[in-house]
């Protein structure tokens, strides 16, 4: 008898094993269209586009006065907003998702929603919901639908902060926790409405998590959706994904999953004043960063408040389109590249390991030079054209396992205008020697 226990008890540990194990491997595999996405958009959209100034923080800060932020709803119409041809732009980019500022922390939706008036339905002349039909037009593209939600609410009369200044109330956990009933009401409505694939939140720095109820938040958001993808600004450790914002990594953040979110000039929503627009080409660079160190880049525009879109944010997404469309091997079907040192380039690397990508943004002086790199080199071309390029190594010594230096010889006709894009075919897995060099010893 006691030995049945012992075997019933391990056959319990076991099933319990393989449960969590596929637990995880769920987990994993809904991660898998974001790893492979590489590029989103994402759109901050709101009343603040109307008289040009920083969304939300404009009167959180004491520049404008609330009841003039507001006034700002009065000229939000909407009127030449075109969903279907947003997410035609969006994907002719390259990207693969975009994510849509449903409300900002001013708390004004851009949809109908049932549990609060201060919506652009019903006090601006837009009249009329505006998440629904974008979330259609992305599915229709083909693309991931995601939704921008912020946790906080500066407009909400049962949220304790009104200004960096002002409160409306301090410790009272029972009017807390009716805005939190209230945020759990919006998603439901954004998540069974809408269906998104992914929620990007935000404001979660002035409480805790455990204030937000962010764990059952989450469980309530996978029990509608059990392949929703949530980033890390929900709290308590509890995102899937990192979100780095405007300052490019130096090195890679420690998530496995990350995405660094940048606006193309230095507003996240549209200010006809700030005419600060990067080059496609500086952004493409940004863009080449996150792929050598296997994240994502989120590129931010502000539509005006009639619905359309600047013509440099135009321009940008269609440059995009232009060199992404031209290097979709090089970007889609990668994974982060080798370390910095072995070639004055980023870098990335096939699924397999087989294929070394370099990212050039510069015209060589003579040659391109690997260094470390052991193993043999079957082929070399340039993507997006096929032209294959020489090779030869220099300095390999008969008595060290030092490899030797190799060139890669590049013509002046094959750059292209923004980054040039090698495919480096090895013999085998990327094998790389990481140590500090050898010593004759006998010859």
């Amino acid at each position: 008898m006691q030995g049945l226990k012992k075997v019933f008890g391990l056959l319990v540990c076991v099933l319990l094993l393989s449960s969590r194990v596929f637990a995880q491997g769920e987990d994993e595999s809904k991660m898998d269209w974001f790893g492979e996405a590489k590029l989103g958009i994402f759109i901050h959209w709101g009343i603040y586009s109307v008289n040009g100034i920083d969304e939300s923080w404009s009167f959180f800060n004491d520049y404008i006065s609330y009841e003039d932020y507001m006034k700002q709803l009065e000229g939000f119409t909407a009127a030449n907003y075109d969903p279907e041809r947003w997410a035609e732009l969006i994907k002719s980019s390259g990207a693969k998702y975009a994510v849509l500022t449903a409300k900002h922390h001013d708390g004004v939706a851009l949809w109908d929603s049932k549990v609060s008036d201060l919506t652009v339905v019903k006090k601006s002349p837009a009249g009329r919901d505006l998440v629904g039909p974008f979330m259609d037009a992305l599915e229709k593209e083909g693309l991931k639908k995601g939704i921008y939600y912020s946790v906080l609410d500066w407009s909400h009369p049962d949220y304790d902060r009104k200004t960096r200044t002002e409160y409306r109330y301090k410790n009272d956990p029972k009017r807390f926790q009716k805005f939190v009933d209230f945020n759990f009401k919006q998603l439901e409505e954004l998540s069974l409405g809408y269906q998104p694939d992914l929620y990007w939140f935000d404001g979660d720095w002035e409480h805790k998590a455990e204030e937000w109820k962010s764990k059952q938040l989450k469980e309530q958001l996978l029990a509608w959706n059990p392949n929703l993808i949530i980033n890390s600004r929900i709290g308590g450790g509890l995102g899937d994904y990192d979100t780095p914002e405007q300052g490019v990594p130096v090195t890679r953040p420690h998530s496995k999953y990350w995405e660094l979110c940048l606006t193309m000039n230095n507003s996240w929503g549209y200010q006809h004043n700030d005419h600060d627009y990067k080059s496609p080409g500086e952004l493409l660079r940004v863009f080449v960063d996150c792929l050598h160190m296997g994240g994502n880049l989120l590129l931010d525009m502000g539509p005006k408040p009639d619905g359309s879109i600047p013509e440099e944010a135009e321009n940008i997404l269609k440059e995009f389109g232009r060199w992404t469309s031209k290097h979709a091997s090089a970007i889609y079907e990668t994974q982060a590249g080798i370390p910095a040192g072995h070639v004055f380039a980023p870098t990335t690397l096939s699924k397999d390991k087989k294929i070394l990508y370099i990212y050039l943004d510069y015209k060589v002086n003579e040659s391109l030079v690997i260094k470390g790199l052991k193993n043999k080199i079957n082929r070399i071309w340039v993507v997006g054209n096929g032209t294959k390029l020489e090779h030869r190594e220099v300095g390999k010594m008969y008595w060290s396992q030092v490899p030797g230096l190799k060139y890669i010889d590049i013509p002046d006709n094959v750059y292209d205008k923004d980054i040039t894009v090698l495919a480096v075919l090895l013999d085998g897995e990327v094998d790389l020697y990481r140590e500090k060099g050898q010593v004759i010893e006998s010859n």
